[in-house]
């Protein structure tokens, strides 16, 4: 497989997170993954869609970008600069965000770079068990 892209750009409107979950969870359904781990994509990408949201001004598009190697797959969301949020609203959400990414991902990324961009980004790769 080694690393395809798949870019799914669709409104920031809460109808569209089953179109995201759905679409995580057909391309991790051609990875061999387990169902548990399938299920873990599926509620962290309808999470990211959630957070991303809720972030981005009213009638922005949100894009995702699933990145596929032979036994992770990766989603990245671009945030963009600009919010309709107050700073206590935009940590409350992330703190949300990050207790449930951290629990269904391997990996999980909140950032942003030089120019104030903010990204999200998640990766969960097959076979990896967490310590209980």
């Amino acid at each position: 497989m080694s690393h395809d892209r798949i870019q799914l750009t669709v409104p920031a409107k809460g109808e569209y997170a089953k179109t995201v979950r759905m679409t995580a969870a057909a391309l991790v359904s051609r990875m061999g993954m387990t169902y548990d781990e399938l299920d873990d994509v599926r509620m962290a990408a309808e999470e990211a869609f959630v957070y991303a949201a809720d972030t981005v001004r009213e009638g922005d598009d949100l894009t995702f970008t699933f990145i596929m190697d032979d036994d992770c797959i990766s989603i990245e969301v671009i945030l963009g600069t600009e919010t309709h949020l107050t700073d206590e609203d935009i940590e409350r959400r992330a703190s949300y965000a990050t207790f449930i990414l951290e629990s269904v991902c391997d990996s999980f990324e909140l950032g942003s770079d030089e120019s104030g961009c903010q990204s999200l980004r998640l990766t969960k790769c097959a076979g990896i068990v967490d310590d209980l």
